[in-house]
């Protein structure tokens, strides 16, 4: 291990990034532009993320913008139009509005393959940031004004000015910053994803909820078509004939074009894993030179499919306050201060909204059913009002000005 030298205009301070997700490579590129120098330590062997389409909101597109990519990210992305929320027997409970959404928040969702937006944030980077097989533990958190943070990998010792723990709901650095913390919880389900091709008769992207279950078929701009489920079960079940049989007990009669999608699915391409989140808040996001952003600092539930938006906007706010000549402790603080009390609630947010999704009772999911008609009624859907303080959040940074005249106006 080479002895710590403070950084200078013609050293600049030196991150690394624990994790390449969505969260972590967007941290890197707003370091890498405020100036520092970036490492990004990747276990896996490659940045092939495990194919599942993402929804990007208003909010998480305005942070892209920021780092001058929100319009690349846009560019790439399928507009989600008219949809809304339907019973397994087809009949829709509510409608969703796209210009209204666009409306009340500066935009609508956009929603693009994983590996697409891996591959757009990668290419911010200087070659050679990221490296791929490299297993990380954080030894010491380091002490901002004194010694540095200290990252062990397979290939010896990194002396860091700061650490970024970006890595994910079972976070080894936030273990050894928070020992006393109890860690992600289960939150009752399982989720399965698949990207299969468009089936041949026409659909109206939706998500449909029934007891216990749910179910959510998204296109992508590609003329695939992104579709997830969600069900009520025990933590680690796995299906002894394969998930694409799983599905198919638990969907098969579910209205078109679920069963569709499920027998489009190739039998070992369906993605399960159970939910896990972080029901007990962390009291700070940071502590010494190290700090923690995305699933690491507030994994939630993906019923409001803020958990990617959110990481992305840990990212773009740690790299505002991350100047180059500005004091690390403050920096840090700040940060945490601006990110703690808003990423907490969502995760609450969300996990009640997982309750009412998963509700498995005969009775209280005819309730739920019928307020969810009854509210899309209204002058302003309950699907909208509950993104009120969610996707209208705008960065603290100057963001370029957009194309669409939209975005413009949001920009004015």
């Amino acid at each position: 291990m080479s002895p710590h030298v403070s950084p200078t205009p013609q050293q600049p301070r030196h991150a690394v990034v624990v994790g390449s997700g969505i969260g972590g490579l967007t941290a890197a590129v707003a370091l890498h532009r405020r100036g520092l120098r970036v490492t990004v330590l990747e276990r896996a062997a490659s940045l092939e993320p495990v194919g599942a389409g993402i929804g990007l909101a208003p909010n998480s597109l305005r942070a892209l913008d920021v780092l001058g990519l929100g319009d690349t990210v846009r560019d790439l992305a399928a507009w989600q139009g008219e949809g809304g929320m339907r019973a397994p027997n087809g009949r829709w409970l509510s409608r969703t509005d796209s210009a209204a959404a666009a409306e009340r928040f500066g935009g609508p969702l956009v929603l693009l393959h994983r590996a697409t937006l891996v591959d757009v944030l990668r290419a911010a980077l200087p070659e050679g940031a990221v490296r791929t097989g490299a297993a990380a533990s954080l030894i010491d958190a380091g002490e901002p004004g004194g010694r540095p943070a200290l990252v062990r990998t397979d290939e010896g010792d990194i002396e860091a000015d700061l650490v970024v723990g970006a890595d994910g709901v079972r976070s080894g650095v936030r273990g050894v910053l928070f020992p006393e913390h109890p860690g992600p919880v289960y939150a009752g389900f399982t989720t399965w994803r698949v990207v299969v091709p468009a089936p041949v008769e026409p659909f109206a992207p939706h998500e449909t909820w029934g007891r216990g279950r749910l179910w959510g078929t998204q296109p992508l701009k590609d003329g695939r078509i992104y579709a997830y489920g969600a069900a009520r079960t025990p933590a680690g079940g796995r299906s002894a004939d394969g998930e694409k049989a799983e599905l198919l007990r638990r969907f098969g009669d579910w209205h078109h074009p679920v069963p569709q999608i499920i027998a489009a699915a190739e039998d070992d391409g369906v993605l399960r894993h159970d939910v896990f989140h972080l029901s007990t808040p962390l009291d700070t996001f940071h502590r010494g030179r190290t700090v923690l952003i995305g699933d690491a600092a507030h994994a939630m539930c993906p019923t409001m499919g803020q958990g990617g938006n959110q990481s992305i906007e840990d990212g773009v706010v740690l790299g505002h306050h991350l100047d180059p000549a500005a004091d690390l402790g403050a920096a840090l603080a700040a940060f945490t201060a601006d990110r703690l009390p808003r990423t907490t609630g969502i995760v609450a947010k969300s996990a009640k909204i997982a309750r009412l999704a998963m509700l498995d009772s005969a009775p209280g999911a005819a309730v739920r059913d019928a307020v969810l008609r009854l509210a899309s009624l209204g002058p302003s859907a309950l699907a909208l009002r509950a993104f009120d303080g969610v996707c209208d959040w705008r960065p603290p940074q100057r963001t370029y000005a957009a194309r669409t005249p939209v975005h413009q106006a949001q920009q004015a």
